[in-house]
C-alpha cells in the first residue's frame, strides 16, 4: 500500500525555521520530521511513497537524491580518474515519488493531482509534520474491515485542533466541528487510510481537503475514527520542535522504533 505524505505546505506558524527550509525538512535530533515519519511507515512494511511538494521542493529533491552518498563512506581517489569507492552504505528500502503539486495548492488540490501515481487502490495518507506511535498494520486493518471510504487517526492532544465528532456506537465520524478550548476532544492526527472514491470528492487545486471533501464524506457516514490512545505529536511552533528534540536526546521517543 502505498503511502501519501503531505509536505508543500508554507509552515508559517514554524516561521522561525520554514523561512529557510520546508516545514518537513526541519530536523529534530539531526534528521528532517520527514524522515522520521518516513521510518515509522518503513518499520511496519510500508516503503513505497509519493511525496507532494510546494514550498522550497528543489530541498526535498536534493535530499533524495543526495541520500545515498550521504549515508555511505566513500574514498574519492582524485590521482586515479576521479575513482570514487563506496565503502558501506546504509540503504532504504523504499520508492519515493517526487511530485510538484503547485506552490500555493491547498491540500485537497495535492492529492487530486497524485491521483495518476496511486492507481485505483486503497492508500495511506500523513502529514509531513507529524509524529506517533500508531500500529498502522492496525490501522490498515480497521479501515479494511470498516468498508469506509476514510479512516482518520483520532488523538486527544488538547484543545488548540479541530474536533470531530465521533459516534460513540461505531464510531462514524458525524461531523469536523470548530476548534474548541476544552481539553479531552477528539481531532484528526493524520495518519490517514483512504479509498480512491475519495478523488471523487475533490473539485481542484482550491479545494481544502479537511473542508468539503472530508465534511461530504461524513455526510454519507463514510468516515471513520480509529482511535489512538498513545503518542501524537504535531511540530506546529518552534517549542513543538525543541520538545521533539529533547525527546530524541534523552532516547525517549515513543515513534522511534528502529535502531540508531
Amino acid at each position: 500500500m502505498k503511502v501519501v505524505i503531505l509536505a508543500g505546505g508554507f509552515g508559517t506558524r514554524i516561521s522561525e525555521e520554514s523561512h529557510l527550509r520546508p516545514k518537513p525538512m526541519i530536523e529534530i535530533g539531526g534528521m528532517p520530521i520527514l524522515w522520521h515519519i518516513m521510518k515509522s511507515y518503513s518499520t511496519k512494511g510500508f516503503n513505497e511513497f509519493v511525496i507532494c511538494l510546494g514550498y522550497k521542493q528543489h530541498m526535498i529533491k536534493e535530499f533524495f537524491a543526495n541520500y545515498y552518498i550521504q549515508h555511505s563512506d566513500i574514498t574519492f581517489n582524485f590521482k586515479d580518474n576521479n575513482e570514487i569507492n563506496i565503502h558501506n552504505n546504509i540503504a532504504e528500502p523504499w520508492k519515493v515519488t517526487l511530485v510538484d503539486t503547485g506552490l500555493s495548492t491547498m491540500t485537497g488540490g495535492r492529492i487530486k493531482r497524485i491521483k495518476d501515481y496511486i492507481g485505483n487502490e486503497p492508500f495511506m495518507l500523513t502529514y509531513g509534520d507529524g509524529v506517533c506511535d500508531i500500529d498502522l498494520k492496525e490501522l490498515v486493518k480497521f479501515h479494511k474491515k470498516s468498508g469506509k471510504i476514510v479512516t482518520i487517526t483520532a488523538v486527544q492532544p488538547g484543545g488548540r485542533f479541530g474536533a470531530l465528532d465521533i459516534d460513540e456506537k461505531d464510531n462514524t465520524i458525524r461531523a469536523l466541528m470548530e476548534k474548541r478550548k476544552e481539553d479531552g476532544g477528539w481531532v484528526n492526527g493524520g495518519y490517514m487510510v483512504l479509498n480512491p472514491d475519495i478523488f471523487n470528492y475533490i473539485e481542484g487545486d482550491a479545494t481544502v481537503f479537511e473542508k468539503e471533501p472530508l465534511e461530504a464524506v461524513a455526510k454519507k457516514g463514510q468516515l471513520i475514527a480509529y482511535k489512538h490512545d498513545g503518542f501524537w505529536q504535531c511540530m506546529d511552533t518552534l517549542r513543538d520542535k525543541l520538545y521533539l528534540d529533547e525527546l530524541i536526546e534523552s532516547k525517549k521517543a515513543p515513534w522511534k522504533v528502529w535502531g540508531d
